[in-house]
């Protein structure tokens, strides 16, 4: 049997009178890549918010390996629905912060690239490194953490390589071409050791070609470190390509969910979001 990851359970996120996400269930499983998609304004980023900790959902569960990591049922229809479950749990309130979902095994890029722009490639990935020191404050000020200094070093050298971006690892983040700058951003996800890596639109802003080499990308590293990926994405022919299983989202709520040749041939999926030829 197939064994969840990640499992969202009926969470909803309500800004004063808008509701970016309502009431939105899905699962992703070990190994595989799976994408979700909609329109523009449709709660992706939002439901990527959610499982992140960048926002506290108004209601529902975040399940990481089977264990709940934001939780929050507060009152009216969702506390009755699951009042007495699991010896009244889901009633209970959890909110852990982004380190902290990071330091689980979650990693995530976003939407807009957010790196380190000053510093070089180098550092910018072991800065990631760093949320896993050891070291305190007794034993940096003794110099008692060079050995871990040292690893961590190795480790961000062969992370570079297993990337393609040792070559440019002295060069400064914001010198690199767009794809590379990309890859950097999920390369420094990547040291953080994750389990689960979500991409926020990572062929944004990428041309054909990028787009090819992206899915390579995408591809080798799931498979050189054992990760599931859950991401957002509007180019298509990577999501068909690429993609195990695929959710759409559309206004916020659940349009469809299944396999790349299920989705293409939704008719709802198809009126909402990918639309047809002007032939058809």
């Amino acid at each position: 049997m197939a064994e969840a990851v990640l499992h969202v359970d009926h969470v909803t996120m309500q800004f004063g009178g808008v509701i970016a996400v309502n009431d939105l269930s899905l699962e992703v499983n070990k190994g595989e890549i799976v994408a979700l998609i909609g329109p523009n304004g449709a709660g992706k980023t939002t439901a990527f918010n959610c499982i992140t900790g960048v926002y506290e959902p108004t209601n529902g569960r975040v399940d990481f390996l089977g264990k709940p990591m934001v939780e929050n049922y507060p009152s009216g229809k969702m506390k009755k629905l699951y009042a007495g479950k699991d010896n009244g749990k889901y009633t209970n309130k959890l909110s852990l912060t982004p380190d902290k979902i990071t330091a689980l095994g979650i990693a995530r890029t976003f939407q807009n690239i957010r790196l380190f722009k000053n510093l070089t490639v180098f550092e910018n990935v072991l800065i990631a490194k760093h949320m896993h020191l050891k070291a305190n404050v007794f034993t940096a000020t003794f110099g008692l953490n060079a050995k871990e200094e040292a690893a961590m070093r190795a480790e961000c050298d062969k992370l570079l390589h297993i990337v393609g971006l040792d070559d440019v690892k002295d060069d400064i983040a914001s010198s690199l071409p767009y794809g590379k700058q990309r890859h950097l951003e999920i390369a420094r996800a990547l040291a953080t050791n994750p389990s689960l890596l979500l991409l926020d639109e990572p062929a944004a802003g990428m041309n054909p070609q990028e787009c090819v080499e992206l899915t390579g990308f995408i591809r080798q590293i799931k498979q050189e470190f054992d990760l599931t990926v859950f991401m957002i994405e509007h180019h298509m022919n990577l999501v068909m390509d690429i993609s195990d299983k695929i959710y759409v989202l559309n206004f916020g709520e659940l349009l469809a969910a299944g396999t790349p040749d299920e989705i293409q041939a939704n008719d709802a999926v198809i009126d909402a979001y990918l639309g047809v030829s002007e032939d058809e």
